[in-house]
């Protein structure tokens, strides 16, 4: 995993280290009244003990599971680093110190417990990198895992929609191919219509959730299409109530609980009896549908995969903010959803 480290972690880890740095150069000065020059080097080589843990050792070892190299590797560099620090420099500081006059009533302990504490301060610095850095790589498989996540069922709507739109055009060809067989004059106007459902379905109705008016107007046109194609639609009812602007919806969720309404809702007679309401409230759809149940008789292995596609999708989409029920009778089929909107206008702000 690749690491990128933003300004703001700049920033975070400069303030912290110049924390960390001036402590000891402020408890030299207190003890001393002087800050030795080699402090300053010793100070500065600090952090690259935490760095070459958190950034070399620990990516490129022990996350590569590499566990008996990363051991190795990691005590050799803490010798080769604590010798350079306080063979060389610490000497260098000894002499320094000697040399220095000490404020009265504050005696310096021996140099060996000073060695010693150097050394374990160094290896706790170097811990805490190795902590720091695998930390970070936790949150950032973890940041991957839920991308990941969403993008499968990013492509899992999208098959399910691949599945659902060639099914409405299998629908809307057989309507007009009804129409053109009966030499209607009403042909012309279902391929206008027909064209207008397909540029909404190709060009806006993607991943992203439309406003509800568009949607609304898909549904209308759908349900003019029906018309034209059957012979007794009287009984063919859609109501609309309430404030619909602003609202947001993801795109062709209602249609096949209509198309299937269409489907099955037509008598021995040829007359259809379907009603259709949809309304709108406190960012709130309520959509219902009735029908009756006609000649057509439900094949339940093959039929409804418009539906369980559509049950699929609300799943995906809307989760805990839906609520489907369906019943179904000898006689009539209801549906009953209700869906909780996103007011674009206030998402916004």
């Amino acid at each position: 995993m690749k690491n990128k480290i933003s300004y703001k972690e700049i920033i975070i880890h400069t303030l912290v280290w110049m924390c960390i740095s001036t402590f000891p150069l402020l408890t030299a000065y207190i003890d001393l009244g002087e800050i030795p020059s080699g402090l300053y080097l010793k100070q500065a080589m600090r952090p690259i003990v935490f760095y070459i843990n958190y950034l070399v050792f620990v990516p490129y070892l022990l996350l590569r599971r590499k566990l008996v190299l990363y051991i190795l590797v990691s005590i050799v560099f803490l010798i080769v680093y604590n010798y350079v620090t306080e063979e060389l420099i610490f000497n260098n500081l000894i002499v320094e110190f000697r040399d220095l006059p000490r404020p009265p009533n504050r005696p310096g302990g021996p140099f060996g417990i000073k060695h010693a504490i150097s050394i374990v301060f160094s290896l706790s610095i170097f811990l805490l990198g190795g902590i720091f850095s695998l930390v970070v790589d936790f949150y950032k498989r973890d940041r991957l895992s839920k991308e990941l996540e969403n993008e499968q069922k990013d492509i899992k709507l999208q098959v399910l929609r691949n599945q659902l739109n060639p099914h409405f055009l299998f629908n809307s060809l057989n309507s007009i191919y009804s129409l053109v067989r009966s030499k209607s004059d009403d042909a012309p106007e279902a391929v206008i219509t027909l064209s207008e459902l397909m540029r909404y379905m190709l060009y806006e109705a993607g991943d992203k959730q439309v406003p509800l008016e568009k949607e609304i107007n898909y549904i209308q046109n759908y349900i003019a299409l029906q018309r034209l194609r059957l012979k007794n639609t009287e009984a063919v009812k859609l109501n609309i109530n309430g404030e619909t602007r602003n609202l947001k919806i993801y795109p062709l969720l209602l249609i096949s609980f209509i198309e299937n309404a269409f489907k099955y809702g037509t008598d021995y007679k040829g007359n259809t009896q379907i009603d259709i309401k949809i309304v709108v409230s406190n960012n709130q759809l309520v959509f219902k549908a009735e029908n009756i149940l006609g000649l057509h008789k439900r094949d339940m292995k093959n039929s409804g995969v418009g539906l369980k596609n559509i049950e699929n999708q609300l799943h995906y989409l809307y989760k805990n903010n839906h609520k489907l029920i369906i019943n179904e009778t000898k006689t009539h089929y209801k549906v009953h959803l209700t869906l909780n909107l996103i007011d674009n206008e206030m998402h916004n702000n």
